[in-house]
């Protein structure tokens, strides 16, 4: 008897973590679809500007290296948001021609927002000015 409830323990164990492997790989297949990795290659694009010339190709690499680490932290944040079902449902929709279009356009979506927030920043600092002198 002390056998089978083990053996069964045991199963249990392996399913869950089969099911979390599973779970893990579509959250990073959303993440990959989604477009949520464009932002990592235009600051990878900006911090390259401040890198030698000689020494780029050496950083490219640690960069890329670096990304699957952030990737497996962004997955734990999605597993803790979002059921395994969401995460399925997010992946039919990434497959659709709109979410194919969201994930293509999020690299250059993302630099307008950017530019746009910027230029906002600018017009809010004369506005914040305005309010602090005495």
């Amino acid at each position: 008897m002390k056998k089978l409830v083990i053996t069964i323990a045991f199963m249990f164990v392996a399913h869950l973590v089969v099911a979390q492997d599973a779970f893990k790989a579509d959250v990073l297949k959303v993440i990959v679809q989604s477009g949520a990795a464009g932002p990592m290659q235009m600051a990878k694009e900006q911090i390259m500007q401040n890198i030698p010339l000689t020494k780029r190709a050496d950083f490219s690499k640690d960069f890329d290296a670096s990304l699957p680490s952030l990737y497996d932290k962004i997955a734990v944040a999605y597993m803790e948001t979002y059921t395994h079902d969401e995460v399925k449902e997010m992946i039919k929709f990434y497959e659709s021609p709109v979410g194919k279009k969201i994930s293509s356009s999020a690299g250059a979506l993302y630099k307008k927002s950017t530019d746009a927030g910027q230029e906002w920043g600018m017009e809010l600092q004369s506005v914040m000015m305005k309010y602090m002198e005495q």
